[in-house]
């Protein structure tokens, strides 16, 4: 039993099969078929149900290509074909023709696994949610996105990222450098993201105006923020009084995301961890989302996956 699927250009195949054949090779491996190119046609051939599988894999990575996107990227790739081959029927293919927005270089940045899908619909549709999962699992960086993009469609009229100044133990005052360099290696993975968003020049001069703002968590007290896209990042570091502080920031017309993972919390054992004690007393209000990954939703290396499974199964 066959599959056929029609290129609609030669430069598509080229994208399709990718340098050296990478991602043709990559889908027989992972999924048991065998692709094979006749002119303008490709022939997926093996047992039904991986020919099903593999059908809906080509077909989604051709609507991307086909929706703008000039390549398929690695870890796009890995990610769906792990997606598919997993049992569980919430899982689904999706990321490369769903974009929220994209890079300055043109490439869509969107979900990739079902629970990425079901935390940007949470965003779409709620005014505070709460991302919880390990790393790489992308909760930062598609906030981010949702931010940029509700900025470019005037949603609203400034994004404002901001997480606690805590790491590992250490003390801001014996950092070398001004205030400013001290709290900037502890904003980077913020402004990371924003750069690949956004070109630099744009960046800096949102930054210059206030229509971006980036600062530690303890800059936001009495304040009311309107109009505007907030990412608290970093919230297992947040104590119980910040994190109250911070959701009672919230004003007209705005939206506020809070990401963490509670396995890395950086506070002292005697501090509650104010993302855990939020979880506890707002999960019933109206309004409030949260949103829970796990190791099936990492898009990093393979590895990495693996590493986070290893370790909740240590845990439990």
């Amino acid at each position: 039993m066959d599959k056929i699927i029609k290129f609609e250009s030669q430069k598509e195949a080229q994208g399709f099969f990718g340098a050296h054949d990478f991602n043709t090779r990559s889908i027989e491996k992972e999924l048991k078929v065998k692709l094979t190119l006749r002119g303008d046609y490709l022939k997926i051939s093996g047992t039904a149900a991986n020919i099903k599988k593999a059908g809906q894999l080509v077909e989604h990575l051709l609507d991307g290509l086909r929706s703008g996107n000039e390549e398929i990227g690695r870890s796009d790739l890995s990610c769906l074909i792990s997606n598919l081959k997993t049992n569980n029927p919430k899982q689904q293919i999706t990321g490369l023709d769903t974009g929220i927005t994209r890079t300055s270089g043109g490439k869509h940045i969107g979900p990739k696994t079902a629970g990425q899908n079901e935390y940007v619909e949470a965003i779409k549709k709620h005014d505070i949610v709460f991302g919880i999962g390990p790393a790489g699992t992308g909760k930062t960086y598609l906030a981010m996105a949702c931010a940029v993009e509700a900025l470019r469609k005037q949603e609203v009229r400034r994004i404002i990222l901001t997480r606690p100044a805590i790491e590992a133990g250490e003390s801001l005052g014996f950092l070398p450098g001004d205030m400013q360099a001290k709290i900037s290696p502890y904003l980077r993975p913020l402004y990371d993201a924003l750069y690949d968003m956004m070109e630099a020049e744009r960046i800096e001069k949102y930054i210059e105006t206030g229509i971006i703002e980036v600062a530690p968590l303890a800059y936001m007290r009495g304040r009311t923020l309107n109009d505007a896209f907030i990412i608290l990042d970093e919230a297992q570091n947040c104590t119980a009084e910040q994190m109250k502080m911070f959701l009672t920031r919230l004003g007209f017309d705005s939206k506020a995301v809070i990401t963490g993972d509670m396995t890395q919390s950086d506070l002292p054992n005697a501090r509650p961890i104010g993302l855990l004690q939020a979880q506890d007393i707002l999960k019933e209000i109206k309004g409030i989302k949260f949103i829970y990954f796990s190791g099936s939703d990492v898009v990093r290396h393979a590895l990495v996956q693996r590493i986070i499974e290893a370790y909740e199964k240590t845990v439990r």
